[in-house]
């Protein structure tokens, strides 16, 4: 004899079958209405039936050796394996929680809204006491009758103030201080060239940075601001606000004040650009931006930037002769200038050692001949070292090599 399950799904599937012809046109509105609600519901307990099953079907995935049952259901239904994932995440949750399992096998509560509650008890400290952890749940599936999924994942976020004051605040303390620890862990920042005039950025900050960065971009998109309608023509206060933003953020990078950033490679953060003798004193003209990370492609801009540039960032403009030597750029002394430094991030780019890749604006400037045993503090005798082979350069216990391409190769004494 079957078990009841089957039974009951024979019993669904016979009585989906009676309907398949059936011509829904020929409804009234009302029993339209009536049948949506009553089949959304019937969907829910179907699913909630199904992820009771899926909770003990480990054994499924046993006999067969899938990873889990999960992956067993996503190969044999031919699902998208993520839903099936989260499909089984949700049935263990149900089945540690009866009250909330309860009310959705009798449609007190939609699958949606099932997810969001077993999501924000999932959120819930370890440390929190299971029977506090009880009492959220029975509120939340209260409050189920009256807020959707969305609300219910907002309210559970709050859910300790509501069934316990008592500890709520120094929960939230220490949820907030973990949060912002693996805010710092996790945070990322990326720029690609598009190879279009444009590039991509994309990154994941702490909230607190991303509210500071909105309140900026905010500075610059008020459309209040005393100075914005003299300034722009009126179609620009239709322009959609991400474009507004993104040029926002363009008019924060040129007002920042060099003088307050960190000094990397020898030389305050400075955008270095190169251009001819001639794109500089003519119309038309292209110029070479010198700042571009590691990998990426170098960035060509207009001549007609550059003097904009020139004109309102902290730009330094290295203008090329009829050979490419670079012009003005210092004079010797004890320690490399830093105009002496932009010069050697133009013909090095990068650390001159063999092998070594790390970019010219974490280097240090290198007097090929110690300036203790005669050397000169000129370009011809500097080369970029990255920190790591300076040391290596200045390590009695190591020799260099000269390569024929001006670069070293550093091996241990014997």
């Amino acid at each position: 004899m079957d078990h009841p399950i089957l039974v009951a799904t024979q019993v669904i599937d016979s009585a989906l079958k009676s309907v398949a012809d059936v011509n829904a046109a020929f409804m009234t509105t009302r029993d339209k209405g009536a049948a949506l609600v009553e089949l959304a519901a019937l969907e829910d307990r179907v699913a909630e039936l199904r992820l009771r099953v899926t909770a003990d079907a480990g054994d499924v995935a046993e006999e067969t050796g899938a990873r889990d049952v999960g992956a067993w259901i996503a190969a044999a239904t031919r699902r998208r394996r993520s839903d099936c994932a989260a499909d089984l995440r949700l049935a263990v949750a149900l089945a540690d929680r009866p009250v909330l399992a309860a009310a959705l096998r009798d449609g007190q509560v939609n699958l949606g809204q099932a997810r969001a509650i077993a999501g924000a008890l999932a959120d819930l400290p370890a440390a929190v006491d299971r029977c506090v952890v009880n009492e959220a749940e029975t509120a939340l599936v209260g409050y189920a009758a009256r807020f959707d999924p969305i609300e219910l994942r907002r309210l559970g976020g709050r859910i300790l103030d509501v069934v316990a004051p008592e500890i709520a605040e120094g929960v939230e303390a220490r949820q907030l201080a973990d949060l912002e620890a693996s805010a710092h862990q996790r945070m990322r920042l990326g720029m690609r060239s598009q190879g279009d005039g444009t590039t991509r950025i994309s990154g994941l900050i702490p909230d607190a940075s991303a509210a500071r960065l909105a309140t900026y971009l905010h500075a610059f998109t008020n459309p209040r601001r005393d100075d914005a309608h003299a300034t722009e023509p009126a179609e620009s206060r239709r322009t959609p606000y991400g474009r507004q933003a993104a040029r926002a953020f363009c008019q924060l990078l040129e007002t920042l004040d060099p003088s307050r950033l960190p000094i990397h490679g020898g030389d305050a953060t400075t955008l270095v650009i190169t251009m001819s003798l001639d794109s500089l004193r003519g119309e038309l003209g292209t110029a070479t931006l010198g700042n571009a990370a590691p990998g990426d492609s170098v960035d060509r801009i207009t001549a007609d930037e550059a003097r904009r540039l020139a004109c309102t960032a902290k730009l330094v403009p290295v203008v090329l002769g009829g050979k490419g030597e670079v012009l003005d750029l210092g004079r010797s002394q004890r320690l490399f200038t830093r105009a002496q430094r932009r010069a050697l991030a133009l013909t090095d780019h990068e650390c001159r050692a063999d092998g070594c890749h790390i970019p010219a604006p974490w280097c240090e400037a290198h007097h090929r001949h110690p300036w203790s045993a005669g050397g000169r503090t000129d370009l011809a005798d500097g080369m970029l070292l990255c920190s790591h082979h300076h040391h290596r350069a200045h390590d009695p216990t190591y020799a260099a090599d000269r390569l024929p391409d001006g670069g070293v190769r550093f091996h241990r004494r014997t």
